[in-house]
């Protein structure tokens, strides 16, 4: 599949260019980002974990889930957001092989699945959530949201290590 001009013209920048450490002083660029990277995702893909367990019923049975969420949201959307930036500097650096690489299509179809997961979730069984967030078993609607969230953002996980051994 050809990769749009745009990627291709970002991967042209200097930008890109010391990312890949084709420029002098770039060759740490890379790494340091994938770090940065690893670092935000493990932190995302942790605070995620620690909603879905408890909309399964497993953990922290005794925490309301509107408590824990609104502790954890903001952590969560803070490492997404440097995630996001990161992936986006390690993708420009080489999105012709990124775009054709079929992990990397995976996890981006996978991270879209779990944003259509959230929004279902928030603005369904969420909205209602004063009515059952003490409640054991959880809805099984809640519990369908947190099931297919920690396994969609596994599989991003999965897929995302997966692009370092295939490019």
């Amino acid at each position: 599949m050809a990769t749009p001009g745009i990627l291709l013209a970002l991967q042209d920048t200097t930008l890109a260019a010391f990312i890949r450490g084709d420029v002098p002083g770039g060759e740490w660029a890379f790494p340091i980002i994938e770090t940065v990277h690893v670092l935000a995702l493990a932190t995302v893909y942790g605070t995620v974990a620690m909603v879905d367990l408890r909309m399964l019923g497993l953990v922290s049975r005794e925490a309301r889930v509107s408590k824990l969420t609104g502790e954890l949201l903001p952590w969560t959307w803070t490492a997404f957001a440097i995630a996001v930036i990161s992936g986006t500097l390690m993708y420009v650096s080489k999105s012709d092989t990124y775009w054709n690489n079929p992990q990397a299509q995976a996890k981006f179809i996978c991270m879209a699945l779990a944003g259509v997961n959230m929004f279902v979730y928030h603005f369904g069984v969420h909205r209602r959530v004063a009515e059952w967030d003490t409640a054991l078993p959880p809805p099984f609607a809640a519990r369908m949201a947190g099931g297919l969230s920690i396994l969609l953002w596994t599989a991003i996980v999965f897929f995302g290590r997966w692009i370092g051994f295939t490019t």
